[in-house]
């Protein structure tokens, strides 16, 4: 990618500070700056790492500080709608341009065409270039948006983004509802960004891999650490050892600060009982007694203040402490009533054809405890599938049977009530369990005690995503056979560690549908299928030599 930016590309921000209308104050103060080079910006769901973005972006104002741009921006948001009716062209903002050609090169010399054309002779050229890299290079310019899968109108976009030579790239969460194939083409414009400031907030470790730095973003501010994902993780736990080791200290040095103001109250109680007993005995005069007394109160109030101090700052010190040790809670939860005898069907598919994708005649044989990874080009129709074996769609033709209880977590993750609690949500979809046996389960999905009560609706992604899964999987009777459609999405990386965990406890069958190779493989997938005109059994090394040739894996 050839260098056409400014010089001075950069982004800058100086004590800035944002609220949101209720008044929670997300950053207070915060100063950066952004240098060239690719920047993966990180941290857990719900630190503002999207809403840095818009402010950045200028989408959003802060309430106070500034934000400054070196040289020209372009923004790819999360969530991205294009009018159906948009033609690819006018998609990739070159309409007028093309136009202005055709007219030029029918004779028409009118000032306002090359005007309009400007220096930018070889726009259709670049533009098509452009979508190749991307892996749409059979997409035609006068095609309709309507035509193209969600994964390909994210690339549609941010090849217009590209066109447009920015200084600075920001970019937000663009791996999402991205089949594996789109996925490699944008890694790939990752690796060959040689201009400029390019910022990306991802959770995709294979996406952070690629970036020059990482920049996390965590109680408001931002710390540094060179190199990609592996770089920063092992950076972290360097970190996260010597905190442990500093936090051991503090807590042994506020023991030990405990301990001596007893063993200073008992001396001091011992000293006053023996000065009251002298006195009693009237072996010292009175006046002599007093003056003792007094004396012996100041010094006892002296020694009592050195070491409530000294506890003080122990307590301080061990509170700084730790603050630097991360939590990183884990789900653990024990679901022995979702096991399935090996080799017992759960699920069986006979010329199943779905209302909607590729899939015209898909037939399956799902047998206990398997773990079945679905994977597939976007459009596939992986979601349709999971729908129509959840029931909630009826197939064109074909038949699909479950023989054990099963439940399906979808993307948008619609399982939930907003306006009941955690803990009722998880009632209603388990009759007949004690309320107290589910609130210590919700207790290890990290759901403890008033946190339960909490209404879905006022919880974070990461939370409701926990909560969902908990409705889930905790559901009665248990379901021995489980589908997930796309679980990482718009999670953090700590929140799809807890999920690992969660499916590290079940022991039913599971079918996921994913494009996220390293969760898939740490869930420990054992068939993969790639959908197309038909179930195609694979595996992983196959999967990415398909991507890698650009297939779409039908047979």
């Amino acid at each position: 990618m050839t260098d056409t930016t400014t010089p001075g590309a950069a982004v800058t921000c100086s004590n800035l500070s944002f609220q949101w209308p209720d008044g929670t104050t997300l950053f207070d103060g915060l100063s950066l700056t952004v240098g060239r080079g690719r920047t993966g910006l990180v941290g857990t769901n719900g630190t503002g790492k999207s809403t840095l973005l818009r402010l950045l972006a200028g989408q959003l104002r802060p309430a106070r500080g500034s934000v400054t741009i070196g040289g020209s921006l372009a923004y790819l948001p999360q969530n991205i709608t294009l009018d159906t009716a948009l033609r690819v062209d006018r998609a990739l903002g070159i309409a007028e341009r093309r136009a202005a050609l055709r007219a030029i090169e029918a004779g028409d010399v009118s000032t306002e065409h090359f005007e309009t054309v400007g220096d930018d002779w070889d726009v259709e050229e670049r533009a098509l270039a452009t979508l190749g890299s991307l892996g749409l290079g059979g997409l035609e310019l006068d095609r309709t948006v309507g035509e193209m899968s969600g994964g390909e109108t994210v690339l549609l976009r941010l090849a217009a983004l590209l066109l447009e030579r920015p200084d600075v790239l920001l970019l937000d969460e663009p791996t999402n509802n991205l089949d594996l194939f789109a996925r490699r083409r944008l890694y790939e414009a990752v690796d060959s960004w040689r201009s400029g400031v390019l910022i990306v907030v991802s959770h995709d470790r294979d996406l952070l891999e690629r970036v020059d730095r990482i920049a996390e973003l965590r109680s408001g501010e931002v710390n540094w650490y060179g190199g990609g994902w592996s770089a920063y993780q092992e950076a972290l736990a360097v970190q996260q050892e010597a905190a442990g080791r500093a936090l051991r200290v503090a807590e042994a040095d506020v023991r030990k600060q405990r301990r001596e103001m007893e063993e200073n109250q008992i001396k001091l109680a011992r000293r006053e009982r023996r000065g009251k007993k002298m006195e009693a005995e009237r072996r010292v005069p009175r006046i002599v007694a007093g003056n003792r007394k007094r004396a012996a109160q100041e010094s006892a109030a002296g020694l009592r203040g050195v070491h409530e101090d000294r506890l003080r700052e122990a307590r301080e010190r061990r509170e700084e402490a730790a603050e630097a040790v991360r939590e990183d809670a884990e789900i653990r939860v024990d679901l022995p009533h979702t096991a399935v005898p090996t080799g017992r069907t759960v699920l069986s598919l006979s010329a199943l054809r779905p209302r909607h994708g590729r899939l015209r005649g898909g037939d399956l044989q799902v047998h206990g405890p398997e773990r079945i990874a679905l994977v597939g080009r976007n459009g596939a129709g992986k979601t349709t599938l999971l729908r129509t074996l959840a029931g909630e769609l009826a197939p064109l033709s074909g038949e699909a049977r479950a023989f054990v209880p099963l439940r399906f977590l979808p993307q948008r993750l619609d399982v939930l009530d907003d306006e009941l609690s955690v803990a009722a949500n998880v009632s209603r979809r388990a009759p007949g369990v004690s309320d107290n046996h589910i609130r210590s389960q919700l207790a290890r999905f990290l759901f403890k005690g008033a946190r339960a009560e909490q209404p879905a609706g006022t919880l974070s992604g990461g939370e409701r995503f926990r909560a969902a899964l908990a409705a889930t999987m905790l559901a009665a009777p248990a379901p021995q056979l489980l589908m997930l459609d796309e679980p990482t999405n718009n999670l953090d990386l700590a929140s799809v560690r807890q999920l690992t965990g969660a499916l590290a406890s079940y022991r039913g069958a599971l079918l996921i549908a994913g494009h996220d190779l390293p969760f898939l493989e740490s869930v420990g997938i054992t068939r993969w299928l790639f959908v197309g005109e038909e179930l195609r059994e694979t595996s992983a090394e196959e999967v990415i030599a398909l991507l890698e040739a650009g297939e779409t894996g039908e047979a």
